[in-house]
């Protein structure tokens, strides 16, 4: 029976519906995810006014006055006294609040105290002052330096943005600096070199994303800060060391690295704090220092989410004459991470950044008057309302009065009980301002209206900040629609595509009469099981704690799927049929044998693997495999991995050793995996998880291992198809029969030279691949590599022992084996779980292409595991009598090796992410939308690139092998034909 769909045409719908599924994700995604809107322009003499109703009234051109002038213009509008004329921002990468504050209202650490005496010591006197600034995800680098200079919530693309860093063109608090003729320098993190190009008068960048290095990156900051300290021509000093979070990468919060790193951080405080406090100081420069993190990070060392670990960031003040003797209690107080722009505007004598939706921290301004207190707090309260009038263009533009309303002490945010949001910050600011004129009426003599009007200001500072940092940006329905719609006019192309082929193999399989009840045509648990999963994953996505903890459905369904096919072995081996599932060879009676051994070996792994790391958020905390592997210690880690090593490099030999043909170049390739493996044992060496950088000549070796991985896969899959006999070869059978029992009766099969070179190519595919992440993940992800090859390998030989199941669920089978497997290396749907230091092994310097390519091989390489693997399942499972009784071409012969390899995950994942993109559209204004929703759009999207890079791989394999089969095959045929004419006898 001829196929109906023939290979041109199903390529050419495959490709016309992964055209519209590429248009309507970028539609989405635009529409989505948008650059978050800001207001144009720098603020200038008119923030010092009362916002008018009309926006545009309210705009004044930057006055083109010397910088000495405009400062001082400021300071006179601004009614503040000031008290600082310069100021060290030291930005600590990474470091987590708690380790200088604690945390739940209890002291740090024994540990951590003692790693920082002396910036404990200035705690405890109350010379400093202390607060958990709380970071907004996503918590990276270049986002948070934009919210502490700006006071912007930014948009959540942003972490995208953090690995190719422009020029901030929005209001800041360095723009303000540069216009009244600041000087700055800035040491560290070339991030703010990139983000403010042309600022610093002097500057000495260092890459932030080479997280080998833990030593020389802080080393370039600090040797220049002696000189710096004692120089009087700057204004800002920004130090941005990078080195703690660095070591947090490499080790986690536990390294061993990270208190001599804590304590050379406290040296750089005390050394700071010194020079600007000493009474011999000839400046006499009034100098404010401020201690700050970008972020946090979790116990393993990542950050990028929004859990309390990555969140939890620090704002230190030192210098402050504070009023108070026992300030240290206020190091319990959290804060905004966006609170320091506005902060800092008032304290040095700048108007606040346009953008800024923080609120000044009025313990820091302790030493104000009364009056002085409350002109700060009407400053923040009037660029707050500006931002407001922005989104709210109808706000105090009304003619309704609020002042009639109770302006009664202590009944704050309660009286203005009014039904529009609108109103509501009209009656939050008409309350304020109200309070505010009465007390200057009474010229400042009743403390208890100084409270009230304290407390009404607040009110409105706080519900506006909170309004401002939650609300949803604007999206516009003329991109979502249109996305919308594109997937899922696409998603129903690939089902339909997928209906096709499923309903081609059974009529095929009816007009053979190869079995004898027809079981193609007929629905089966299994068939109905990965239905029901499919809807099962649908629906959890609309559940937050559900989409955090993924992980379980994987582990639980592709469990349950195995089980599914070791109850219908167990019913197949109790009829008569089992007896005609292996016949007429060696092996036969062991077969059932080999079914039951390979279920229960992939069961056993995936209960493994579902152990050993516990992903997720709830239960994050709980103790897994791999915790108490780096508890154990380091030398049973590379003990694990040396046994995986040689595991994977035992597989890749074994896989071709009973291969007789062209024995010199099987030979070839087996000395190449021995030594890609001999590399892996010398770099084991150097591959501490707690040590800082890899060696010179470590760098030198892994490079040298990714050359030699490369060119043996890429001259292997090239060379196999030409070298591997055509048919009627019995080393060429041998090689097959290890993993299938049946393959004796198909010797003389003119298709099996064709999967002899399907087997031989994958199989040297999935060994580089697997010697590859052994280099790459982390120790302790060795031993979870090693049980994937098993679990594949497992599934692979019962499927080729195992006729009774149609082809889709058995390539369904494989994609979601890849997909447990994903959890199971630790991966989840939080950014905190990417392994950015393995990103740069072999790496001498930066490259945010070659970094980028490597986390993406570490993140899926679970997934792209499993493509590789259907590679040689066409070899595993006998397809050939498909094609028996064909007019075999090129076309048919494709179709047959690579159709259902490459439709069906691309249908699953196009079902996946059409109902995701549905819910996030749907859930656009839940709480968790940027937190947990979000986040893990962008791993749907990252995994349909996956996809599309696996189903790739597996049709240019079997397009290049069909293709030289064919050509030999037909040359074959000329050869025989040109022999045949010339000796005619």
């Amino acid at each position: 029976m001829p196929y109906l769909l023939s290979c041109a045409k199903l390529s050419a719908w495959i490709a016309g519906a992964v055209l519209l599924q590429m248009i309507g994700l970028s539609l989405f995604v635009i529409g989505f995810f948008p650059v978050k809107p800001a207001l144009s322009g720098v603020s200038g003499p008119e923030s010092y006014r009362a916002p008018k109703c009309d926006s545009a009234e309210d705009r004044e051109e930057l006055p083109r006055i010397p910088p000495d002038q405009l400062r001082s213009s400021y300071r006179e509008m601004s009614g503040i006294s000031p008290f600082y004329d310069r100021l060290i921002l030291v930005v600590i990468d990474g470091l987590p609040a708690e380790f200088v504050l604690g945390k739940n209202n209890e002291s740090p650490t024994i540990s951590m105290v003692e790693a920082m005496p002396y910036t404990q010591a200035l705690l405890s006197n109350g010379k400093a002052t202390g607060f958990h600034a709380k970071a907004a995800p996503p918590t990276v680098t270049m986002p948070r330096l934009k919210a502490m200079v700006s006071g912007a919530i930014g948009g959540f693309l942003d972490v995208a943005f953090n690995f190719d860093t422009q020029a901030f063109l929005d209001d800041n608090l360095l723009g303000q600096f540069y216009r009244i003729g600041w000087k700055m320098v800035m040491l560290g993190d070339e991030t703010w070199i990139k983000l403010f190009p042309g600022l610093f008068m002097r500057q000495d960048g260092v890459s932030s994303f080479f997280v080998k290095d833990t030593i020389q990156v802080d080393y370039n900051v600090s040797r220049h800060l002696e000189a710096e300290l004692q120089s009087d021509d700057w204004n800002l000093l920004i130090l941005h060391y990078l080195g703690l979070d660095h070591v947090g990468h490499i080790g986690g919060r536990n390294s061993i690295l990270m208190l001599p790193k804590l304590k050379e951080m406290d040296d750089v405080v005390m050394r700071i704090h010194q020079s600007i406090s000493s009474p011999h100081d000839i400046h006499h420069r009034r100098t404010l220092l401020v201690i700050a993190s970008d972020h946090g990070m979790t116990e393993s060392g990542n950050h990028g989410g929004s859990s309390y670990e990555e969140t939890d960031s620090l704002a230190l003040f030192i210098g402050l004459e504070s009023k108070l003797p026992e300030y240290a209690p206020a190091t319990c107080k959290t804060v905004s991470q966006v609170d320091l722009a506005p902060t800092l505007a008032l304290l040095l004598g700048v108007p606040i950044s346009k953008n800024n939706a923080g609120i000044l921290i009025a313990e820091i301004f302790d030493f104000l008057s009364d009056s002085e207190l409350l002109r700060a707090l009407e400053l923040n309260s009037w660029q707050l309302l500006r931002l407001l009038q922005a989104q709210l263009p109808g706000l105090l533009c009304s003619n309704r009065d609020y002042r009639h309303l109770e302006y009664e002490r202590g009944l704050g945010s309660n009286a203005c009980k009014v039904s529009s949001i609108e109103d509501k910050f009209g009656c939050l600011f008409s309350k304020a301002t109200a309070l505010h004129d009465f007390w200057r009426s009474q010229e400042g003599q009743e403390s208890d209206e100084f409270k009230g009007t304290l407390v009404a200001y607040y009110d409105f500072l706080t519900n506006a900040s909170e309004w401002l940092s939650w609300r949803a940006t604007d999206k516009p329905l003329e991109f979502l629609v249109p996305g919308i719609i594109a997937l899922l006019v696409s998603c129903c192309m690939f089902l339909s595509i997928l209906f096709r082929l499923c309903k081609e193999a059974s009529l095929r399989r009816k007009h053979q009469h190869l079995d004898s009840v027809n079981p193609e045509m007929e629905w089966h648990l299994d068939d109905t099981f990965i239905i029901v999963l499919i809807l099962i994953l649908v629906i959890s996505m609309g559940s937050s704690s559900m989409v955090e903890e993924e992980q379980y459905i994987w582990h639980f369904m592709t469990s349950t799927l195995y089980f599914i096919f070791l109850r219908k072995s167990i019913q197949l081996l109790l009829t008569a049929e089992a007896k005609k599932l292996c016949n007429g060879n060696k092996g036969s009676q062991y077969s059932k044998y080999y079914q039951f051994c390979s279920i229960f070996v992939v069961l056993v792994c995936g209960r493994i693997l579902r152990g050993w790391h516990q992903g997720g958020v709830n239960w994050v905390h709980l103790l897994d495999i791999s915790t108490w592997l780096e508890k154990v210690g380091h030398h049973f880690i590379q003990s694990i991995k040396i046994s995986s090593m040689l595991f994977v490099v035992s597989f890749g030999i074994f896989g071709h050793c009973r291969s007789k043909s062209k024995g010199n170049f099987v030979l070839l390739i087996r000395g190449s995996f021995l030594a890609s493996g001999l590399l892996l044992l010398y770099i084991m060496k150097y591959q501490d998880h707690t040590l800082t950088s890899s060696g010179p000549s470590s760098t030198l070796i892994t490079q040298i291992v990714f050359l030699t991985l490369g060119v043996t896969v890429i001259v292997g899959a090239l060379a196999f198809p030409w070298i591997v006999p055509l048919s009627n070869d019995a080393s060429s059978a041998e090689q097959l029969s290890m993993i299938h029992c049946s393959i004796h009766q198909h010797i003389s099969h003119p298709f099996l030279g064709l999967r002899c070179s399907s087997y031989s190519v994958g199989w040297l595919c999935m060994t580089c691949w697997c010697l590859l992440q052994l280099l790459l993940q982390r120790p302790t992800n060795a031993m979870p590599m090693s049980l994937l090859l098993l679990q594949i390998l497992a599934s692979m030989l019962y499927f080729s022992l195992h006729g009774h199941h149609k082809e889709w669920v058995e390539v369904s089978a494989l994609y979601f084996l890849g997909l447990a497997g994903h959890f199971g290396l630790g991966n989840s749907n939080s950014i905190a779980t990417i392994d950015v230091a393995g990103a740069f092994t072999g790496i001498s310097s930066h490259s945010t292409f070659l970094s980028g390519i490597l986390m993406f091989i570490i993140t899926y390489a679970s997934p792209l595991l499993c493509f590789l693997s259907m590679t040689m399942y066409a070899s595993v499972k006998d397809g050939d009598a498909l094609l028996s009784g064909q007019d075999v071409n090129l076309g048919v012969l494709l179709q047959a090796m690579i159709a259902f390899p490459c439709v069906v995950p691309v249908s699953l994942n196009s079902i996946l992410l059409t109902m995701c993109t549905i819910i996030l559209l749907l859930m656009r204004n839940h709480l968790f939308i940027w937190s947990v929703f979000s986040p893990k759009y962008l791993y749907a999207c990252a995994a349909t690139v996956c996809v599309y890079i696996g189903v790739s791989t597996v049709a240019a394999t079997g397009i290049y092998l069909c293709s030289v089969y064919f050509f030999r095959t037909r040359k074959k045929i000329s050869s025989n034909q040109h022999t045949a004419t010339k000796n005619p006898n």
